[in-house]
């Protein structure tokens, strides 16, 4: 009896696991027009609603200090009139089919979506078009739009972790910080001009360095046709990171201490290592993921070294993928009594990083197990979804996400363990601290607290190639997919 259970628990997992298998790979069907523009379609027919998102490689990496934040201000331009909408009025027709509009800056992409009901998905693509391909930039809008920018940076700025964040990253990107600034500064946003503007539309805004994710209750031959008859004639541009690449971020050649004062009841540490890049090492991106969910979890020994023991009161280590060096964070809240302690507690727990027995066998499964539900269930709401997808397809390219499950699945330890010596455990760091005035001359803190660690800095070459191309190879097809169908009209058109 009991090696029949343990036959049927070993065919139920190999059952979930054959489940889970099926779902790893994105089912989204991909069109590239003539032009280069990417139309990505994920059909999902539950509701009849419809997110049209068109997406672009612009954001904070493409920014020199001189037009920081000049992608945020452009994204609050986009819906603005433009040369269509004031000759044909047609934005009211946008409120009658309930379209719901909003854009993103982020560090490696600009996003802007509307959802609609499924019936106004062709309106939902010319909106679009219209607005990314004919922008007016009036310059009364232009104005308004400015102080709305700075209006939302001095909201920002009266949050008291703004300085720590802040603090830590002009440190950490000590060499481009404006291209890891998404927001911008207040000092460029209020310079801005009309021909700056134009600027970046001529650079960024061109076809093949965007995408548009049509994500709902479409049907994919359909889409391609409307794309194609839509953006079919909008005319390509030059690759904007040929002739003017991105510069690589240079690695850390030192530790060094922030200490932030602010009128704050608990003391926040925020420490920070330069990551692994996916166009470099994609093998380390996965890694990083599965680590950093192992530690995360409220009985690894991270969490009990640290939140179970007093010291603290949270504690999480993190990576954000990008292609252009992903920071690795450690965060943490204590109160000014143990703050020294817990510091002296991080740092040995970084110290036991890459010892056999930081983990167990079933958490190093677990965590790969609930990364791929995790990721599987996202793609069930196909207005996040689409987020989803153009973050991806900006930050590593479409290839790198339609495996991202799969590469999940073959992590092992001897990979956690790579990435760890690699980017973390020795490596230069920048150590931040947010804490009361009264608290640090109680705590005693002074940067030399935050510099002292048990191990000894070892400077690891990074590489420093410049982005010079952001094209990524699209996915072969799988069951489902489509590469480049031949246009086919739709029924009734």
């Amino acid at each position: 009896m009991n090696s029949l259970i343990h036959r049927a628990v070993i065919l139920l997992a190999a059952l979930f696991s054959l489940s889970l298998s099926i779902q790893a790979k994105p089912q989204w069907q991909i069109k590239t027009l003539k032009n280069g523009l990417q139309v990505i379609v994920i059909e999902n027919h539950v509701v009849p609603l419809v997110t049209v998102e068109m997406a672009v490689k612009n954001g904070a990496w493409t920014e020199p200090p001189e037009f920081n934040g000049l992608s945020h201000l452009y994204e609050h331009m986009f819906f603005k009139s433009n040369e269509k909408s004031r000759a044909e009025g047609y934005h009211d027709r946008a409120g009658e089919l309930g379209m719901l509009s909003n854009a993103q800056t982020q560090h490696e992409v600009v996003n802007y979506y509307t959802t609609t009901v499924r019936t106004g998905t062709r309106e939902a693509l010319r909106l679009l078009n219209d607005a990314i391909r004919y922008p007016l930039f009036d310059e009364q809008e232009f104005k308004q739009e400015i102080e709305v920018v700075l209006d939302e940076l001095n909201r920002h700025a009266s949050n008291p972790f703004y300085y720590i964040i802040n603090g830590v990253d002009q440190k950490l990107w000590y060499k481009y910080y404006s291209r890891k600034n998404p927001g911008g500064l207040p000092t460029t946003v209020s310079k801005a001009t009309t021909t700056m503007m134009r600027a970046i539309q001529h650079k960024f805004y061109v076809p093949n360095n965007a995408a548009i994710i049509i994500a709902g209750d479409v049907n994919a031959t359909e889409i391609f046709y409307q794309a194609d008859a839509i953006f079919g004639d909008w005319e390509r541009g030059a690759d904007p990171f040929a002739a003017d690449p991105i510069p690589r971020h240079p690695g850390l050649l030192k530790d060094e201490a922030v200490i932030v004062n602010q009128a704050v009841n608990a003391v926040t540490i925020n420490m920070a290592y330069h990551g692994p890049s996916t166009d470099l090492d994609p093998q380390a991106t996965y890694a990083a993921d599965v680590f950093s969910y192992i530690l995360r979890q409220p009985d690894s020994k991270f969490s009990r070294a640290l939140i179970d023991t007093g010291l603290t009161t949270g504690a999480a280590v993190g990576y954000l993928t990008q292609r252009n060096v992903g920071p690795i964070t450690i965060t943490a809240q204590t109160n000014a009594d143990k703050l020294k302690a817990a510091i002296a507690a991080i740092n040995q727990q970084i110290q036991q990083f890459d010892a056999p027995d930081f983990y167990t066998d079933e958490e190093l499964s677990s965590a790969k197990t609930q990364l791929d539900v995790t990721e599987i269930y996202s793609r069930e709401k196909p207005s996040e979804y689409a987020h989803t997808v153009s973050f991806w397809w900006a930050s590593s390219g479409l290839d790198y996400y339609a495996t991202y499950v799969e590469k999940l699945r073959q992590v092992t330890r001897a990979d956690i363990q790579s990435y760890v010596r690699r980017y973390i455990k020795n490596r230069p760091r920048i150590f931040g601290v947010m804490i009361a005035p009264g608290d640090q001359q109680k705590a005693g803190l002074t940067a030399k607290d935050l510099l002292a660690r048990p191990d000894a800095v070892q400077l690891a070459k990074m590489p420093e190639t410049p982005i010079k191309t952001t094209t990524q190879t699209v996915p072969s097809a799988a069951p489902g997919k489509v590469n480049n169908p031949a246009p086919v009209k739709p029924k009734g058109e």
